[in-house]
């Protein structure tokens, strides 16, 4: 259908919608456009599962072995995460290894508007398959790919993976406690940004292509998406003249407080003021509003240079409260709060269920999980509803048939080549 008739279709029923009702759901944003996916882990399918999540057709293409996660997804934690992420996905297997498989690659590009990828730099155009070669083909072409270090530079040909990236970035150098080691950070980060940005330099390029009516090619760089999460620090290291030592979670720069993690009677939980009026509201919950106007923390620049002392008097209040009570007055009160959740907490929370953001779904190998919808979210539009990730290759028949009017005697001869 190809974008510009899915946004044109968005303009109808939006028009069709003023007329007909409010209730009269409208086509999703990325309707019409067809992707091949090729992501595997996790930066790629994430912005997959995004695409597909918007209305695009995302076709996730593997080897005839699996992409690494299906592969290690028995009875482990892979098991999980692959079927977070390529839910609502078609799924084919293509050997680009072979002359066939190349043959069928360059076929299917004429009928797609899309191909991502986050193979090391240079995979596919080893094959005479990179976005140059595929834009001759199809100059309508949107190639999208994510690497570590980006196709350019003298980074370029380093493996990256996320806590690779993390170290690289200087991510870890400032994590972690001063007197322990640099600490990666415990979430997927550097992944996550990466296909968030993979997504985004699509959807811009698509819009390009609105206006000018050529395809693009985007080399996303991980190192480049993880830099601007460096602010606060690099703030403090540029006033500093120096970095200054690892701060555990307090600021980056020693220069907010409170702004901390406190034990409570259950666990902890995490606090921050960033105004003196925040302060006088926390001094106020924990029933000690004289604090608010002693000298040692009557302002920021004060709480900061006694820090310690200051954490001590939170903590006094906070060791003797659940979380539970400790959230609830500081809700009372207006003061910035959170509890430290674990995993069940996370899975269970009642919040993002009521959003619809997460769903219970049984998973034949690990029982009840939970699944993710796209954060994505458009007013008066529902997302599409989780589908379980297809069984590997399970579609390539019906699309080798639909897109490239393949019989189903070929279809078995390029089998036979290993072809697919």
């Amino acid at each position: 259908m190809g974008w510009r008739y899915a946004g044109f279709r968005l303009l109808l029923n939006d028009k069709f919608r003023r007329l007909m009702g409010e209730n009269m759901e409208i086509a999703k944003p990325l309707e019409g456009v067809t992707v091949l996916d090729f992501g595997q882990v996790y930066n790629g399918p994430y912005c997959g599962f995004l695409l597909a999540q918007a209305g695009a057709r995302v076709i996730k293409v593997e080897s005839r072995v699996g992409e690494p996660l299906r592969t290690r997804a028995q009875a482990t934690s892979a098991s999980y995460p692959f079927s977070m992420l390529n839910g609502g996905k078609e799924c084919i297997t293509l050997n680009i290894k072979s002359d066939e498989g190349q043959k069928l690659l360059r076929s299917l590009v004429l009928k797609v508007d899309v191909l991502l990828e986050n193979f090391a730099p240079g995979t596919l155009r080893n094959y005479g398959l990179g976005g140059k070669d595929l834009l001759k083909l199809n100059p309508k072409l949107i190639y999208a790919a994510s690497t570590g270090y980006g196709d350019g530079g003298p980074y370029r040909d380093y493996l990256g993976m996320d806590i690779t990236i993390q170290a690289m970035s200087g991510v870890m150098s400032i994590t972690g406690e001063d007197s322990g080691p640099p600490m990666k950070a415990g979430a997927a980060l550097c992944d996550f940004l990466g296909g968030v940005h993979l997504y985004g330099g699509i959807v811009s390029a698509l819009f390009q292509r609105e206006q000018t009516g050529f395809g693009a090619e985007l080399d996303i760089s991980m190192q480049d998406c993880v830099f601007p999460t460096l602010t606060t620090a690099l703030g403090a290291y540029f006033l500093a003249g120096e970095q200054k030592p690892r701060t555990g979670n307090r600021h980056p720069g020693l220069s907010a407080a409170p702004y901390n993690v406190y034990q409570s009677k259950d666990g902890y939980v995490a606090m921050i003021c960033i105004r003196d009026g925040h302060w006088r509201k926390l001094c106020s919950a924990m029933g000690r509003p004289e604090l608010a106007d002693d000298p040692r923390f009557v302002d920021m620049k004060s709480r900061s240079a006694n820090m310690e002392l200051l954490d001590e008097s939170i903590t006094k209040w906070t060791i003797e409260l659940s979380k539970e009570e400790i959230f609830k007055k500081a809700q009372e009160h207006g003061v910035i709060c959170a509890p430290v959740q674990g995993l069940a907490d996370v899975v269970s929370d009642p919040h993002m269920h009521e959003r619809g953001s997460l769903h219970w779904t049984h998973n034949e190998i690990l029982g009840e999980t939970v699944l993710m919808s796209t954060p994505l979210r458009f007013k008066d539009q529902s997302p599409p509803p989780l589908k379980p990730v297809p069984r590997l290759g399970h579609d390539t028949n019906d699309i080798l048939e639909e897109m490239l009017g393949l019989s189903r005697k070929e279809i078995d001869e390029l089998r036979a080549l290993e072809a697919i």
